[in-house]
């Protein structure tokens, strides 16, 4: 089951109480107070792991409660604090607060984490009060209440390449025939219900991951026909594949389809007008593919594919040349990716000066060119003051 919105209610564990006791032992007149301090609460993790791959497992469950922390006990004795439990989310999920609707954490990266509900913390015991004039103190603390959240996770398909156009426009057809991916395929519109992954292998270690994203129509900016549960998976994609059928089966134009798709990806984000964009027209063997083509470059002044997932036309040249695009793009994240983490260094002008170290007395003044045939009476007091100035610089 490909689930990929839900809401969950999260609770952390309560801190432990603080323990009020006092050591009573025979022999020991004054004990004094020896009650221990309470444990904290669990604190939920959330944690992007490789494997998971949808949010079924938290289909059928939708709250989540943490251990609470342990009280304190008498002679010392601190409660055990409660254990941090991970929950593991697919790569690509967006933890939204349920009630304000802000983005909490964006989950992009395997290993990515953080804690979405923190424990509470545990109770002071009486011991902890014990001060020079309180020797005797009968007070403690309550365990803290742990945090409690409702969250929205919402997992966007995370590809190097997102295959839009409208439904019916051979989408699943050519993730069939390029990759391993075996989706829906029929000829009604809407086959496509959730985003289905590809992996497309050029060589032994060439490949790039297609998506294959439900169809969109007109107005699905607005939620029309679920616009709003397909498009947040075009997001994430870096490059775009926008398929154009030529004889749509609703006898649609295709050039105004084709105006329409990019008019409502612009319309959802902004930022997706200036992602790059390769122009294919699909079904090259039906009437009309030609002409098409050739509309298209003149509108968009881009390099226009044609394809036929039915008798392979294209195909290779149109896989080639989206893995070239894949490459360059990795060859500058790793570049940025770099200069970022590059250290700092200073130029030598701006180094600061190092300290001088200083020299012991023979070795500074005066006495520094003294020896048995140079005693004091054969030079001169402020010719040697130069020479040992000299020679104190040379050392630092």
């Amino acid at each position: 089951m490909f689930v990929d919105r839900v809401r969950i209610e999260l609770h952390a564990g309560k801190g432990g109480d603080g323990c009020m006791s006092f050591r009573r032992e025979k022999f020991v007149p004054r004990g004094g107070p020896d009650g221990g301090d309470g444990g904290d609460g669990a604190s939920l993790i959330l944690e992007a792991r490789d494997g998971v791959n949808s949010l079924a497992a938290f289909a059928n469950r939708r709250m989540y409660r943490a251990t609470k922390g342990q009280p304190g006990q008498g002679s010392m004795r601190n409660g055990r604090r409660g254990q941090d439990q991970t929950l593991f989310v697919p790569p690509g999920t967006t933890v939204i607060d349920a009630e304000n609707g802000f983005v909490i954490k964006d989950l992009a990266e395997p290993g990515d984490h953080f804690v979405v509900a923190r424990g509470g913390k545990g109770g002071r015991g009486n011991a902890s009060f014990k001060t020079s004039t309180n020797r005797a103190p009968y007070e403690k603390t309550m365990g803290e209440l742990g945090e409690s959240r409702d969250v929205i996770l919402e997992l966007k398909s995370i590809a190097d390449v997102g295959l839009v156009g409208m439904p019916n426009a051979g989408k699943s057809t050519l993730l069939s025939r390029i990759t391993s991916a075996r989706p829906e395929i029929a000829d009604y519109p809407f086959t496509t219900k959730h985003p289905n992954l590809g992996i497309v292998e050029i060589g032994i270690e060439r490949s790039f991951v297609l998506a294959d994203i439900p169809g969109l129509i007109e107005g699905a900016s607005e939620g029309i026909g679920l616009g709003h549960e397909f498009l947040r998976h075009i997001e994430r994609a870096g490059l775009l594949v926008h398929l154009v059928e030529p004889s749509p089966t609703d006898e649609t134009d295709p050039l105004h389809n084709y105006n329409a798709i990019r008019s409502e990806l612009i319309q959802y984000d902004a930022t997706l007008a200036d992602r790059e964009e390769i122009v294919v027209v699909s079904k090259s063997e039906m009437e009309g593919a030609d002409a098409l083509r050739q509309t298209l470059a003149e509108v968009t002044g881009k390099h226009v594919h044609m394809i036929s997932a039915l008798n392979g036309e294209g195909l290779e040249e149109l896989k080639n040349e989206i893995m070239a695009r894949v490459q360059k793009r990795r060859e500058a994240a790793l570049a940025a990716k770099a200069k970022k983490n590059a250290p700092v260094t200073e130029s030598p002008a701006d180094e600061p000066e190092k300290p001088r170290r200083r020299l012991p007395p023979h070795l500074a003044g005066p006495t520094a060119l003294m020896s048995d045939d140079n005693q004091a009476t054969d030079f001169d007091l402020e010719a040697s003051q130069e020479k040992a100035k000299s020679k104190s610089e040379d050392a630092t």
